[in-house]
């Protein structure tokens, strides 16, 4: 049965949907009151309350309350879950191993249970975002100047992750944060933390702001900061094309 349904149901009936779903690698969601706990690298206990509580195929357990875009717990992908009676109420259990954190969800009433075998295997595709505008200056580097070459895209560092990060004709290490809209001072606040990042290990390291414009006051911070910036908007192209990206074991 692809999707299975059921309000109120009986202990039976949750216990067959929570196995039916987890056997079948469904989506499971229970609208429920429950209380949680959580321990791990820290402990907490949630108290009575209305919830939604989702469970994926990959592991992903989410509970959420009535308000918030974020679940109040969750474990992540890879996360083993499970479920079983005590004391005559069914407890949902979730376990991830490294590291050790275990959350465990104990249903007090239970106002409906389902799940659906969902086939989607699409990916999202980011139309005209600082994505393309990355690809875009990945194939095309000489619109930011020329001898511009590009050596890694979203690099984790210190304090975040650069968008693009290459190096200048004569050999200076260039970060580039991109903007697909006006860039405000924000944006440089967040260039110039970059580079500084990058000044403590490599040296001469220049910043470079891109977008499709600049607030004035972006504009007196950039050169008050002696960081750059090149105007570039996000191509109109239905879909940017995807170069293959190099790998340097330094730089």
């Amino acid at each position: 049965m692809k999707v299975k349904s059921i309000e109120n149901p009986s202990q039976e009936d949750l216990l067959n949907i929570l196995s039916e779903g987890l056997s079948s690698e469904a989506i499971i969601t229970i609208f429920a009151h429950c209380r949680v706990h959580y321990d791990g690298r820290a402990k907490s206990e949630l108290g009575n309350g209305d919830r939604v509580i989702i469970i994926k195929p990959d592991g992903s357990f989410l509970i959420h309350q009535r308000e918030k875009r974020e679940p109040v717990n969750w474990q992540p992908p890879g996360s083993r879950v499970s479920f079983q009676v005590e004391e005559d109420r069914v407890r949902i259990i979730s376990v991830r191993r490294k590291p050790r954190e275990t959350l465990e969800v104990e249903l007090l009433k239970v106002y409906l249970a389902s799940y659906l075998q969902a086939e989607d295997s699409e990916e999202l595709t980011l139309m005209g975002s600082e994505a393309e505008m990355r690809d875009y200056i990945f194939e095309n580097p000489e619109v930011i100047e020329e001898g511009f070459k590009v050596l890694f895209k979203e690099k984790p560092i210190k304090h975040g992750i650069v968008d693009l990060l290459g190096r200048d004709k004569d050999g200076n290490l260039v970060v580039l944060e991109l903007k697909r809209r006006r860039a405000d001072l924000h944006a440089v606040s967040q260039l110039k933390r970059y580079v500084e990042d990058l000044k403590e290990e490599h040296g001469n390291v220049r910043g470079i702001l891109v977008a499709p414009s600049l607030t004035s006051g972006a504009k007196k911070l950039l050169e008050k900061e002696g960081l750059e910036f090149r105007r570039v908007k996000p191509p109109k192209r239905e879909k940017a094309q995807r170069g293959k990206q190099k790998t340097l074991d330094s730089f």
